[in-house]
């Protein structure tokens, strides 16, 4: 870092520290814990973020329960996925806390995925095809340069909601934007040697993460989205694995990983557990540590 940079990097954290400590913080529901630690990089002490769901829960299959609508119902901002990751929750959410300053179209409504490319969007949607998002694969996390696109998004969403901390809160995007833009460097450099590397996926969860490093997916576990699979469907994947071997098999923490497990047993492809969001994993504490160690464990594997 230059003397300028030196400059510019402490006269971010003066403009930081310059918040007042008495401000009543804006509340933020996040669907996910990556929008959670997100809105935490990007707030600090300006925002008080709840997060609806675990690393450990499937985020399609949530229960709009009371204490839910709860902190739905005093939030000043709801920040999630959106490409219909949260379809079968979240409206119903929205519809009972009542709090028209987060319903869809509002300020206070703010869907990651609208800032981001979406990939394997369907030419038709047919429920025979099995959980098809129309929008497009909604796993946008799992590429680090989609949260650096959602950060730009967010960042201006809070100052516009929260107009009277807007110096701080661009303050703080600037600050993070350097510290990811540095990351982001580290581990594109690192996972180089994962490029071409055959996997296969147990869920649709990943193809950011492949597009990002340049992984090879030569087959899912599941016979459709978010359909389980047979014996039948595991002896197909593995006999089809005879003439196009596959390095590892990844799954995300929250899934049951007994169709990873399997294949591993039976065709010997290492079954890799991925944090897939903030808290997967014990080091994916943050958003920094989920990609410091879902690299570190595919760079383990692909050693293998």
């Amino acid at each position: 870092m230059n003397h300028r940079q030196r400059f510019a990097a402490l006269a971010t954290l003066a403009l930081i520290a310059a918040a007042p400590a008495s401000h009543a913080a804006l509340k933020v529901l996040a669907c996910e814990p990556e929008w959670g630690a997100l809105a935490k990089e990007l707030g600090g002490d300006l925002v008080e973020v709840s997060v609806a769901t675990t690393a450990l829960q499937d985020p399609h299959q949530i229960q709009a329960r009371p204490s839910l609508i709860a902190r739905a119902r005093s939030a000043d901002l709801v920040a999630c996925t959106g490409a219909e990751l949260e379809v079968g929750w979240l409206p119903i959410l929205l519809q009972q806390a009542g709090n028209a300053k987060i319903q869809p179209g509002q300020p206070g409504n703010f869907a990651a995925a609208d800032f981001i490319r979406k990939l394997d969007v369907p030419t038709q949607v047919d429920r025979a095809q099995g959980d098809v998002h129309a929008a497009g694969n909604p796993h946008v996390q799992t590429d680090p340069r989609n949260i650096a696109l959602a950060a730009a998004a967010l960042g201006a969403r809070l100052q516009l909601v929260d107009a009277a901390h807007a110096a701080q809160y661009a303050a703080r995007q600037s600050d993070f934007h350097t510290r990811w833009t540095q990351a982001l460097a580290r581990w594109t450099q690192q996972a180089a040697p994962l490029r071409g590397t055959p996997v296969v996926s147990q869920h649709k969860a990943f193809v950011y993460l492949y597009d990002w490093l340049g992984l090879k997916e030569v087959a899912v576990l599941e016979p459709k989205p978010g359909v389980e699979p047979s014996a039948a469907h595991l002896q197909s994947v593995k006999a089809a694995l005879a003439a196009t071997p596959a390095k590892m098999v990844l799954y995300a923490a929250y899934q049951d990983a007994r169709p990873s497990d399997w294949l591993t047993a039976n065709a010997g492809v290492p079954a890799v557990k991925l944090p897939f969001t903030v808290g997967g994993t014990p080091a994916a504490n943050d958003l920094f540590g989920l990609f410091d160690d879902t690299v570190a464990r595919l760079l383990a594997a692909g050693k293998r």
